[in-house]
């Protein structure tokens, strides 16, 4: 299966592509320009414009006095829900220190207390304070800037900005060995063009834009896990969705991106309220308001439908020096017309983050040989049905380092193949389907999900495959993206019949052991899907 998609009217060489500049494709490029390789980054938009720099929590890393790798793996697994890959969460909670460190030596400078140790505070999910954090809630952001200092100042890292990747190439021998693009030029719209590699790393970050209300930005359609399943590679997990429980209440006619408001919050005091201003998390959890994010999404969803309402409220009132603390919180809510000092801010759950996307193991393989995948578009085993709250940076990190050690083992002994024209359907959906896409699954696969709803949103992806285009363009390669995460998500949460995680099936809303189990999905040629299942590692 691949987009349609005019020729590749030119060619560019290195020994290995990164797609996305993120925490992910950034550290990986340092790390793999470590060994002397050459490295072509590619990014949708500005090298500056992905998910990373939205962070506002910070990276979870047990560096804390009385804290350590076992308890943050302790807290990682309860919050997975049973189906963490645990030597994945070993890897990530005991390398994520010296990972953390590395972060640090390139620059990147976090919040410290007065007695000039890094600050750490807490995060739903977590028994300790292990929450490193810049600028009080920009933490992405410093750490982009490092990230991106580094890779400016290196001249073996070439980057390619605007370019939304379409499809991987691959051998006579079936490796993967690089990928066509499409660079936005100056008032053209045909630039698509090959990039030859002797691996491809896929870090193109989430997934959220396939729902009407998510805190992703724009540019995060999905374009990796979409590549990667046209290309045959496995996918799991990409059931459990994410709903970050407090995002700022825009209205019932807003969409797309939406402002976030970090669980950090609530790690410093602040509590939630239902719509009769009560506090509703005290005997839902032991943790209450800072109880792991999917039971909050859903004791939220909870009291939005018993009430009615579309909102619940979060009461900042006890955090002192809030607008310093959470200053672009502060900023958000203002431009909004809130005043925290005075005021309830309006929250609802939203879109977040995707636990699932292209199955890897411990060296960030995919089931396809060349093609990796790393950060929020891998599925490392890592968070299970429910990422613990900023684990994903650490993640990043910590596989980022991995990856380029097995690239560094593998590509000494490789010679750069050619690519062979493969016969497969193409696909290109109409950009307007986009809007309806989302909608759709927002109704029928959000939060809650039944069997009625999901086989009605799948009906109606069905009725949006039938509007085919023959217009190439970004728009409608992103709606493709979107279209076919949508079939895979909706297609595994039905077969999921069960509660479990950011999964929320209400015609059964219990666990049941007989799904301790992993759903992986693959694509044919043709576009078909099908499915089997990974059973866990003990």
């Amino acid at each position: 299966m691949k987009l349609l998609a005019p020729r590749p009217g030119w060619t560019i060489t290195s020994d290995v592509i990164i797609v996305g500049s993120g925490i992910a494709g950034l550290t990986t490029a340092l790390q793999i320009r470590a060994y002397g390789y050459s490295v072509l980054l590619v990014t949708k938009a500005r090298v500056d414009e992905g998910s990373t720099k939205w962070a506002q929590g910070g990276i979870a890393a047990a560096l804390g006095p009385g804290d350590s790798p076992a308890e943050h793996e302790a807290d990682t697994l309860k919050a997975g829900a049973g189906l963490c890959d645990r030597k994945a969460v070993h890897a990530l909670v005991t390398e994520g220190p010296e990972a953390v460190a590395r972060l640090i030596a390139r620059g990147a400078v976090f919040d410290r207390a007065a007695s000039g140790e890094i600050a750490l505070t807490r995060e739903g999910g977590h028994l300790k304070n292990r929450i490193l954090h810049a600028g009080g809630d920009a933490t992405g952001a410093e750490i982009s800037r490092a990230l991106l200092a580094a890779v400016t100042d290196d001249p073996g890292i070439e980057v390619i900005e605007h370019a939304l990747v379409l499809d991987a190439l691959k051998s006579e021998s079936g490796r993967v060995c690089g990928v066509t693009l499409h660079v936005i030029g100056e008032g053209s719209r045909d630039g698509v063009g090959r990039a030859l590699a002797k691996a491809v790393i896929l870090g193109t970050g989430g997934l959220g834009q396939v729902f009407a209300q998510t805190t992703n930005p724009s540019v995060s359609t999905g374009d990796g896990v979409a590549l990667a399943l046209r290309a045959g590679a496995d996918v799991a997990d990409v059931e459990f969705i994410q709903f970050h429980p407090t995002v700022l209440y825009l209205g019932a006619k807003s969409s797309g991106q939406q402002p976030l408001i970090s669980e950090a919050v609530r790690g410093e005091g602040a509590i939630l309220l239902n719509d009769a201003k009560e506090q509703f998390m005290v005997g839902v959890h032991p943790l209450a308001d800072l109880a792991p994010r999917d039971i909050v999404a859903k004791a939220i969803m909870s009291q939005m439908l018993k009430s009615g309402a579309r909102h619940v409220w979060l009461d900042v009132s006890k955090i002192a020096n809030f607008s310093e603390r959470f200053p672009n919180i502060y900023q958000s809510c203002i431009d909004h017309g809130i005043n925290p000092d005075r005021d309830l801010i309006p929250v609802a759950p939203a879109a977040h983050y995707a636990s699932g996307g292209v199955r890897v193991d411990l060296a960030g393989r995919s089931s396809v040989p060349g093609l990796y995948a790393c950060g929020e578009t891998a599925c490392t085993g890592v968070h299970g049905a429910n990422r613990l709250a900023s684990n994903s940076l650490l993640e990043g990190l910590v596989f980022a380092a991995r990856i380029a050690d097995d690239i560094h083992l593998t590509l000494r002994k490789l010679k750069r193949e050619e690519p062979v024209m493969m016969s497969s359907s193409e696909i290109l959906i109409v950009p307007e389907a986009r809007t309806e896409i989302a909608n759709a699954m927002s109704v029928g696969a959000g939060v809650i999900r039944t069997r009625t709803s999901l086989e009605s949103t799948a009906q109606h992806l069905d009725k949006i495959g039938e509007t085919n285009s023959d217009k190439p363009c970004v728009e409608a390669w992103e709606a493709t993206n979107l279209f076919t995460l949508a079939k895979v998500i909706v297609a595994s949460a039905l077969i999921r019949e069960e509660t479990r995680g950011s999964h929320w099936r209400e015609d059964f809303p219990n666990e049941s052991e007989n799904w301790l189990r992993r759903i992986v999905e693959n694509m044919d040629s043709s576009g078909l899907l099908s499915h089997r299942f990974e059973e866990l590692a003990t």
